[in-house]
């Protein structure tokens, strides 16, 4: 069955109906490192995954699995705590649906975080990346199948996948609220096992700064619809060839639930300072 139809995403919709009327302007994927954020917004309803038509559950743990909606610094969002991923054994349909019902209910802009593992030798565990590009290496595309013209073009440009305007607005907080940040190119590998040394080597010799498992299947859908995306990656494990460790998931949580408070800052007052399509 396919989970990009019109007709799904009515079915979706009508359920969330059923909840609430809001109509939100920005969208926002907390991935590992952000689940807290939630904690800020003013909801307006919370509504399970399991009791939306079409969306499937996280599996992974500090994923709950949890469609909010609410008010952030005068913003209307919608937020989905929890995101999904290839590696579940989900396919790329499934794992970027809700992008497509969160831009059919309203959102125009998306902002998600993820982590990563550093592959850039001037980033360490703890830092935060704007992602100003990206490299699939994922084995699937979620565009892949027929075109329904309804929901975007068949040959969508990706020359500006994460839009040039929320970077440098981003940019502009973070050194207003002394936020230390980088900038640099995420890799989305399938995972779920972490990399090799020599796997390493060959992603930083192809351009990447930070390598990950999430992402990029639902920028391209993001992309798809017209939204204008944000995305962050929190670095939680350093991946320098040479200096090799091993590490643990308990390990990559610790240190995102670490910069999560200063990421989570960071985005409030990225969410405040971006104008609606009202003030534009």
């Amino acid at each position: 069955m396919s989970h990009h139809t019109r007709e799904h995403i009515e079915e979706s919709i009508h359920s969330i109906r059923q909840h609430t009327s809001f109509i939100p302007d920005i969208a926002i994927i907390m991935g590992t490192g952000l689940s807290r954020l939630a904690d800020n917004i003013q909801c307006d309803a919370i509504i399970p995954y399991k009791e939306i038509p079409h969306f499937v559950i996280p599996t992974v743990e500090t994923h709950e699995g949890r469609l909010l909606f609410g008010m952030m610094h005068g913003k209307n969002v919608v937020a989905m705590q929890g995101r999904f991923h290839y590696y579940e054994g989900y396919s790329m349909k499934e794992i970027t649906f809700p992008v497509r019902v969160m831009n059919a209910l309203g959102a125009k802009i998306l902002i998600m975080c993820n982590a990563t593992g550093g592959l850039n030798p001037n980033y360490r565990k703890g830092d935060i990346v704007i992602i100003d590009d990206h490299i699939n290496l994922q084995y699937e595309n979620p565009l892949r199948g027929k075109n329904d013209n309804r929901l975007g073009p068949r040959f969508p440009d990706m020359i500006e996948p994460y839009s040039r305007e929320l970077i440098a607005l981003s940019e502009k907080t973070a050194l207003e609220h002394r936020i230390p940040i980088h900038r640099g190119v995420y890799v989305s590998v399938p995972g779920p096992n972490l990399e090799t040394k020599a796997e390493y080597r060959f992603l930083r010799l192809i351009g990447a700064d930070v390598v990950g498992m999430s992402t990029v299947p639902e920028t391209i859908v993001a992309v798809h619809c017209g939204m204008k995306v944000l995305a962050f990656s929190i670095v939680t494990d350093e991946c320098f060839p040479d200096t090799l460790q091993p590490v643990s998931v308990e390990d990559i949580i610790a240190t995102a639930n670490k910069t999560e408070p200063i990421l989570a800052h960071l985005i409030e007052h990225i969410v405040h300072t971006i104008p609606t399509m009202e003030e534009k």
